[in-house]
């Protein structure tokens, strides 16, 4: 357990508070990916092929080895699902002109239209918490959701950049 101790407000530090914070986390995931979720299942695809296309479309022409350090999974899980995508004609592969070896990423026009079906039904859901909170308790919680991230991968949402790959 972590240790609830410190000089920092103890309001945000008590086992309870910490509790509904997790509780909120995952009603929240719940709810963020339930409409996607329905889409999907349409395809037969789950969220692990979600996570590939959303990124693979924010970084068209991303290596396997790059989305592999995003989404950190295994190289086995990632070739089963890339290699679905791949059979349903939603991702192409590409050799990398200046490594025939390294394989490039990109999303088919179905992909991607998918892609922004997926994107508009979440991102309206956060523009609408966004718009309900207002822009200081926005900006809090990119701060709270940085320090959720592990260290290793914060650096991609510094100075208000992109989590691109």
């Amino acid at each position: 357990m972590v240790s609830l101790r410190s000089g920092a407000n103890p309001l945000f530090l008590r086992e309870d508070e910490l509790r509904q914070a997790m509780e909120m986390l995952f009603y929240a995931y719940r709810d963020f990916t339930a409409e996607p979720d329905a889409i999907l299942a349409k395809y037969g695809f789950g969220r692990a092929h979600h996570r590939a296309i959303y990124f693979v479309g924010r970084n068209p022409g991303i290596s396997v080895t790059a989305l592999l350090r995003i989404l950190k999974i295994t190289k086995q899980s990632l070739s089963r699902v890339l290699g679905h995508l791949v059979r349903e004609g939603f991702i192409v592969q590409k050799a990398d002109p200046a490594d025939r070896r390294r394989r490039r990423l990109y999303l088919t026009p179905r992909a991607e239209e998918l892609e922004r079906s997926l994107t508009e039904k979440q991102s309206g859901r956060i523009a609408r918490a966004y718009r309900e909170a207002g822009a200081e308790a926005v900006a809090g919680f990119r701060n709270v959701l940085r320090g959720i991230i592990n260290e290793d991968d914060r650096h991609r949402f510094a100075n208000g950049e992109f989590g691109r790959g």
